[in-house]
């Protein structure tokens, strides 16, 4: 096995992430690094080459965090580089941590043309809380819409480097690419670590392999590990034999032995995702370390939606799936639900509204499931009369009007970085969402930072669509949470025919209820068939009603056959009729449709 004395100087390996906003060149310059150090052939060489999975190669993002290693040879000398990637969206945050974690050095790669987003500040000063050496990089210096001079003021303001010290570069023409590597190795600081202290790995990200099992990719903060060992893991409290332990090339490369400083790979045949956290701690059985590596958090759902198939018979089908999905990521959750209207289905709980989009369109397209969605919603505390506290998440977990003393929501603390032009309308939507400004912070004189306190119920919605729309597609948004509070919310009911349809039932702030419930009503009147009888739709909230509308029934001209004569031989028809009618609407149930879910998924 290739393990020579320079690979295991602790002097010669650099570990480093790339922290980014979306589509600012953060998976084309990780190709074009692999590309630079051979560690990938021209021949095999794709674009987005660590993006495996089709959805992150279309739309442009990363999932799944990847590490990969490399060598690079300055001045004659061999040095390791260890680049461990990070998802750039906001609803995989953790994650991001984690690797930031497992790190000594970051490339701050932005956008010439586009400038900072918020989600590139939040990462950074993530990465400055982890005392990370930042190397600034202005990507995509080719393109004719490039604002170097305006970009870099905004570096220099965020980071408080000099002028000099950031790299101009071109991830897709290879322009700077060189001085990027050679700063890597100059700038950033090799691991620290006691090789003789007790085994303390930390684990970043963990992989599904559906002959071997889990792969969990870790880096060794002190001692070492060697193949066959027997090594438990800290927050689980598992144990397992190192069947297998490697390092990450674009290939898995088996070693024997890693030391504090590498980043590797382990396989000792578990199948479950549960049992690898990301951010737990690996150490041996025999001498285990006093404590284990701080941050580990178990990773909370904060988006909560129903899901069902659309044929009952699916459903069997849709909870082995969901099982697949999970092994490869960990953080989707799901406990088995009912509905009156839906049926048998399952309510899961993720990350944030971009993770459930990305579930509900792989379950589509990995697993082929139809499946009807019910409206995202997110973890609310009910405290009783009682004094007992409920976790309610989803509005038929709601305790009774009269046993309910109050709830709260959380909250989120939300940064807006947007155009100075599109400011006004911004605020506006903001405080419509029951935001409340914090702060106002110019960036460069056409750029602003808005610092919102807003309810996290508000933004799962239609929020992120709307800022796009607002903003021309130029503000980016950002957010972490920041607590619960209490809030004024009720239980908006929507009734067919006096029986409630639970499917479309949400937990809503009492100043929307009225103007949700009115818009829904019209909703289903359009979308609703007629039938042979009277439909009335309502919304309730408990035993009021608070909007109406009625679908009218479909009627038989039955007077028609009455040429002139007297009144009555009409009105008995008619009131023939009516008794039928009345009868048919005791029987009669309502259908009612897949589109009108969908349609109050996506209310304006």
């Amino acid at each position: 096995m290739p393990s020579k004395e320079e690979d295991r100087c602790m002097e010669n390996i650099r570990n480093f992430c790339i922290i980014a906003h979306i589509d600012h060149g953060k998976s084309t310059l990780a190709d074009r690094m692999l590309l630079t150090t051979h560690t990938l052939s021209e021949r095999d060489f794709k674009d987005q080459v660590l993006d495996n999975m089709d959805l992150e190669r279309e739309r442009g993002i990363t999932i799944k965090s990847h590490a990969v290693q490399m060598d690079f040879i300055l001045e004659g000398k061999k040095y390791i580089l260890n680049l461990i990637d990070t998802p750039g969206h906001v609803d995989f945050s953790y994650e991001v941590s984690r690797s930031i974690a497992a790190c000594e050095g970051a490339l701050l790669v932005v956008d010439a043309t586009q400038g900072v987003q918020a989600q590139t500040i939040s990462n950074l000063y993530q990465a400055i809380d982890h005392n990370l050496e930042i190397i600034p990089v202005l990507n995509k210096m080719d393109m004719p819409s490039a604002m170097p001079d305006e970009v870099r003021d905004q570096i220099i303001d965020l980071t408080g480097c000099s002028r000099e010290d950031i790299i101009e570069a071109s991830a897709k023409t290879g322009y700077g690419i060189d001085r990027i590597m050679k700063e890597i190795v100059r700038k950033i600081p090799p691991p620290k670590g006691d090789p003789a202290a007790p085994l303390q790995a930390l684990i970043f990200d963990s992989v599904f392999n559906s002959f071997r099992g889990i792969f969990a990719y870790f880096k060794v903060f002190n001692g070492e590990i060697r193949k066959g060992e027997k090594v438990k893991f800290v927050a689980t409290g598992r144990i397992y034999d190192a069947d297998e332990i490697g390092v990450l090339k674009i290939k898995f490369q088996p070693r024997d032995v890693l030391y504090a400083g590498d980043v590797g790979y382990i396989i000792s045949g578990i199948k479950s995702a549960r049992e690898v956290k990301v951010g737990d701690t690996i150490t041996h059985v025999s001498r285990p370390c006093d404590k284990a590596i701080t941050g580990f958090e178990e990773v909370k759902p904060m988006v909560f939606a129903g899901i069902y198939p659309v044929d009952a018979d699916d459903y069997e089908e849709l909870r082995a799936s969901l099982e697949k999905l999970q092994l490869n990521d960990a953080s989707l959750s799901f406990v088995p639900e009912s509905s009156a209207a839906l049926g048998f289905g399952f309510r899961c709980g993720f990350l944030g509204l971009l993770h459930m989009e990305i579930v509900q369109e792989r379950l589509d397209r990995e697993f082929d499931m139809d499946i009807i969605n019910t409206v995202p919603n997110v973890s609310f505390k009910a405290y009783t009369t009682k004094g007992e506290m409920i976790d309610v998440h989803n509005p038929s977990g709601m305790p009774e009007p009269a046993n309910l003393d109050y709830i709260e929501e959380p909250y989120i603390i939300a940064q807006v970085i947007c155009r100075s032009e599109n400011v006004g309308p911004i605020m506006t939507l903001c405080i419509d969402k029951r935001g409340t400004l914090k702060n106002q912070l110019y960036l460069t004189s056409n750029r602003i930072e808005l610092t919102f306190d807003m309810p996290l119920s508000e933004i799962v919605f239609d929020f992120y669509d709307k800022l796009k729309s607002i903003s021309k597609g130029y503000a980016s948004f950002d957010y972490h949470m920041s607590g619960y509070r209490k809030a004024d919310l009720v239980r908006l009911d929507m009734l067919l025919n006096g029986e409630m349809v639970d499917a479309l039932s949400s937990l809503i702030h009492r100043s929307h209820a009225y103007n949700f419930g009115r818009r829904v009503c019209e909703k289903l009147k359009e979308l609703i068939h007629r039938q042979q009888f009277d439909i009335a739709i309502q919304a309730a909230i408990g035993s009021k009603i608070i909007a109406r509308e009625t679908v009218k029934a479909v009627r038989k001209d039955v007077t028609a056959k009455c040429y002139g004569g007297d009144i009555t031989r009409k009105r008995k028809l008619l009131e023939k009729q009516k008794k039928g009618k009345k009868r048919m609407r005791q029987i009669g149930t309502v259908e009612v449709p897949q589109s009108a879910f969908l349609a109050v998924l996506k209310m304006d």
